[in-house]
């Protein structure tokens, strides 16, 4: 394997319980099975030489490669382009369906397009983050490679014509190393499986291409059923399929990116696990996806919101930020000394210590989704509204109290604005749901609650020197999630403290339209190093210039920021100042964001003629 791709130059498959990354050389570079959240089996990744990984590309030839999407599929095309051929690799896996198993297949088919082109495939897993030995068995139909938790079996597509000429077959204890030619028209492939219900066989063309035809048409027919038909539809689309792509279809709940460690700044600390799923991800996900139509899954995104809510409210403790995709609560965080680290970052973590961090903003962010799903037609059960009504009588005892703050910082904690900002956001959701329904609730006091938070924002988070609302009560600093006070109706677009605010923004946060969560140099987070700028946080910027008035602007940066995509339509969480995508990658955040830009921005383009 060459040295580490820029983290752009990957593309996402998966089957709704778990997903894979490859290369623009045909390296398949990341793959945890059997979920999302499972120890990996590849991780070349994270570390080229103990990581593992799983390449077909060209040999010995100077080529460029070109990535692409079939359309209206996360079936993956990868182009080689020589002087002597044309070679294409398609990757995809079977969709696994809605109940948790370990059988999982990921199908590599390649063929000769034109000319002829040495193709080397090496093949070499490290299991349980290259922690766990394997034995690789030879079999007459394939190989298994074992350990005792989990098998990977690669079994052959057998075409009649390709790999015939075949150089180099050599089998070691770590891996396979195969170095073939093919022709034009000539073909090749291999099935990856875990948990496979028997022996490797070889698989016939014709299933293979079943396989794929079926893959294609349920992308195609579940992509269909969105109702956006505005400006930006390839990128929307592209971003409602990744973001079901980090879906884990048994339970519905959303991750917030299939990676762990890659670096917000290469060579730095902030490198973290987002394998899980955030209360506030899940949240904003069903906001996202009512306004393309697809209401089947919010709808089992809020269930999933709502069994935690009820574990949380039967416990009489605050929901917790993040769980794994099954509900569970624990994840320890630990660190893989043995990885150096994608391009040197370590330390490279798995698990995810913020997770006992007290974030107050979630209340907000999960009863706005229950409001918004509402008016969508989406009403809850009884059960699940008195467990509301529990979490909203503890809301209105503990906002009042300094937390860790959305950025999940680790410097300790603060009277954040933003959780502030969000808790007047539930209590307020919370009053409209009961006095819409008639459901029983005590809206008074959660009326005096929202009133209060009201009135401690405006004294104490807004700063009469800055002319601004500040990242929290005894700083003077700006943060980037205030740029939500008038997406959520906590004040007029047009009121002159929040013009301020965001001229203020502008001239401090923003940098040629790209926005920073704030300035590390100026507040202490905790931790070492400085970051990008946040994808996130640009499309609420685009989203609040909008509101604003500032339609013209708002379009532009709008497109900006489109051409910071990878070639795929992909986002990371953040943006370097060189426009490499930087952190965990793809991001649910940046692309539930983008939907949700798209479609206001959209609404208010429309209305303007």
């Amino acid at each position: 394997m060459q040295s580490y791709p820029a983290v752009e130059d990957h593309g996402l498959i998966g089957d709704l319980q778990t997903a894979a990354l490859i290369t623009k050389d045909g390296t398949l570079d990341w793959f945890c099975a059997p979920r999302f959240d499972s120890p990996s089996i590849f991780a070349g990744l994270l570390d080229r030489r103990r990581g593992g990984y799983f390449q077909i590309s060209p040999d010995g030839v100077d080529y460029t490669s070109k990535q692409l999407y079939l359309p209206g599929t996360p079936i993956l095309i990868t182009r080689f382009l020589s002087a002597d051929g044309v070679g294409e690799l398609v990757d995809f896996m079977p969709v696994a369906g809605d109940r948790a198993t370990d059988h999982h297949r990921l199908v590599r088919m390649l063929r000769m397009v034109r000319g002829s082109m040495r193709f080397r495939l090496e093949c070499s897993p490290r299991f349980n983050y290259g922690r766990d030995r394997h034995e690789l068995e030879a079999q007459p139909s394939g190989s298994v490679f074992r350990t005792p938790e989990l098998s990977l079996t690669l079994s052959p597509i057998r075409y009649s014509e390709g790999l015939r000429d075949e150089q180099e077959h050599v089998q070691t204890e770590e891996g396979i190393h195969l170095v073939a030619t093919l022709h034009e028209g000539e073909a090749g492939g291999l099935v990856l499986e875990t948990g496979a219900p028997g022996p490797p066989r070889p698989y016939p063309p014709e299933e293979a291409r079943e396989l794929l035809e079926q893959t294609r048409d349920f992308w195609r027919t579940w992509v269909g059923r969105s109702c956006y038909t505005g400006r930006w539809r390839e990128m929307v689309e592209r971003s409602a399929m990744t973001l079901k792509l980090m879906t884990y279809a048994p339970t519905g709940a959303l991750i917030a990116a299939p990676t762990a460690g890659l670096p917000e700044q290469v060579g730095g600390e902030r490198n973290w696990d987002y394998r899980y799923t955030w209360i506030r991800d899940a949240s904003f996900s069903v906001h996202a996806l009512l306004s393309l139509g697809f209401t089947d899954e919010a709808w089992r995104y809020q269930h999933w919101v709502d069994d935690r809510i009820r574990e949380a409210a039967a416990g009489g403790v605050p929901l917790q930020i993040m769980y794994r995709v099954d509900g569970s609560p624990d994840l320890t965080e630990e660190v893989l000394d043995h990885f150096e680290g994608y391009r040197g970052s370590a330390p490279v973590r798995i698990g995810n210590g913020a997770a006992d961090q007290l974030q107050l903003d979630i209340y907000g962010e999960m009863l706005n989704a229950v409001h918004l799903a509402s008016r969508r037609g989406l009403k809850g059960s009884d059960e699940s509204w008195r467990h509301v009504v529990r979490m909203m009588d503890w809301l209105c005892a503990h906002w009042d109290q300094p937390e860790d703050g959305i950025w999940e910082t680790r410097s300790g904690r603060q009277d954040f604005t933003y959780g502030r900002l969000m808790s007047w956001v539930a209590l307020d959701r919370a009053v409209r749901l009961a006095d819409r329904h008639g459901r029983p609730a005590d809206t008074a006091r959660w009326t005096e609650a929202r009133n209060r938070i009201y009135e401690q924002i405006m004294a104490r988070g807004y700063h009469s020197g800055r002319r601004a609302f500040v990242q929290h009560y005894a700083t003077d600093v700006l943060d980037a999630s205030l740029l939500a006070m008038p997406s959520v109706g906590f004040v007029a677009p047009t009121d002159p403290m929040w013009q301020s605010t965001l001229r203020a923004i502008d001239g401090e946060l923003v940098s040629d339209s790209l926005v920073y969560r704030y300035e590390p140099e100026a507040t202490s987070d905790g931790l070492a190093g400085g970051e990008s700028t946040f994808t996130m946080c640009t499309f609420w910027y685009v989203e609040a210039l909008a509101a604003s008035g500032r339609l013209d602007d708002a379009q532009l940066t709008f497109e900006k920021m489109l051409t910071y995509s990878s070639q795929l339509g992909l986002y990371s969480e953040e943006i370097t100042p060189t426009g490499e995508q930087a952190g965990n990658f793809p991001q649910a955040f940046s692309h539930l964001s983008l939907i949700s830009t798209a479609t206001n921005l959209d609404r208010l383009l429309d209305a303007r003629g």
